[in-house]
């Protein structure tokens, strides 16, 4: 057949119009095109043949269509609560990075902090046949049962930030107590003795952790917490509240009138906020109060003072995270915990205790 011969115009071209066209059966297109195993038996120049004509053409493959005859969509879902969080941006490029390094597309979803969202989206992925979920946990997360779907169907599913208590689910998480050690570590290392805390929601696991190793600290260092020196954020349906949490709650610290020259703040958002509160009420950071923060978000080197803080690696978890799902995928071995190691980052909102 002349490859001058025209065909009546069509919005796709299809692997029988690459048959005619190359001259070949359509089996052989197939199995050129597809790769198959039997490809390695075709002559050179056939395959060369054959890619060509659907070059000409402009034939792509349809992956549904594939997907349908080998059960594989090479897609994995990405879930986060609130894409406007500033924790989310980094751990995003991650998943997205590692994602694309693997051949998978990642199909995202930003469930606006509605569970029922949460809920239709789930849904929704799951018809479309990814092959793994990521989710991007915040504190919403603890209202939501998503365990049944998940383990009737065996979508191998990874959780960012939270760690659940079942078999089920594999999870990446900070190392939540040694990040907080090492804040108050620091602080002590200053010669803060009088030291506030802002810690997170009670039933946030995260809360627990951190608190955990504030408490390791103080108990090998001989430092005593002062009760009157410690709030709790309030549960919230909006994660973003902490930082008027921490404004809030650092106002009431002060309304104590018990004195405290350094303040050790949940995440870097509640402890942003405490800083405006000090700042507002005439507290010179860190002359007369140092503030250390957790994550490192973006904001936290660009506020001034900019903010100390125990950095979370996130852009690494997501990677591990989606290299997670993607290693299930290939060979299935069940459910982990991957612990990564957090940093402290000094910068001007620490500094040492005053007549220290």
């Amino acid at each position: 057949m002349s490859p001058d011969t025209e065909y009546p115009q069509k919005s796709e071209a299809t692997m029988r119009d690459v048959a005619r066209e190359s001259g070949f059966s359509p089996t052989t297109v197939s199995i050129t095109l597809n790769d198959a195993p039997l490809a390695r038996y075709l002559p050179a120049e056939t395959k060369a043949r054959i890619k060509q004509a659907a070059r000409k053409l402009g034939y792509r493959p349809n992956p549904f269509a594939r997907s349908l005859r080998n059960r594989r969509s090479q897609s994995i879902g990405v879930m986060v609560f609130d894409v406007t969080d500033p924790y989310c941006s980094l751990v995003l490029r991650g998943i997205e990075n590692k994602l694309y390094e693997c051949s998978y597309v990642p199909v995202f979803t930003d469930t606006h902090n509605d569970p029922a969202r949460f809920e239709r989206y789930l849904e929704m992925l799951l018809d479309r046949r990814v092959e793994g979920l990521v989710i991007v946990a915040n504190w919403l997360f603890l209202d939501i049962d998503i365990l049944g779907d998940l383990q009737r169907r065996g979508i191998p599913t990874v959780l960012i930030g939270r760690e659940l208590e079942t078999s089920a689910i594999s999870s990446v998480l900070p190392d939540n107590e040694a990040g907080a050690f090492a804040a108050v570590e620091h602080l002590h290392q200053l010669g803060h003795r009088d030291i506030a805390f802002i810690r997170g929601p009670q039933a946030l696991a995260d809360t627990c952790a951190r608190w955990n190793g504030v408490r390791s600290f103080a108990d090998g260092a001989g430092l005593k917490l002062n009760p009157e020196l410690i709030v709790d954020l309030a549960e919230s349906a909006n994660p973003a509240s902490s930082f008027e949490g921490g404004f809030a709650l650092a106002q009431q610290l002060l309304g104590r009138g018990r004195p405290f020259t350094a303040l050790v703040a949940f995440d870097d958002m509640t402890a942003l906020g405490a800083m405006r509160a000090l700042l507002g009420a005439g507290v010179r950071i860190p002359e007369q109060c140092s503030v250390i923060g957790f994550d490192d978000v973006a904001a936290a080197s660009l506020c001034t003072p900019a903010l100390s803080t125990v950095r979370q690696p996130m852009e690494s978890m997501g990677a591990v995270a989606a290299g997670l799902v993607i290693d299930e995928i290939a060979k299935p071995s069940g459910p982990v915990c991957r612990r990564v190691q957090v940093e402290l980052v000094p910068r001007d909102s620490t500094a040492a205790a005053p007549g220290g």
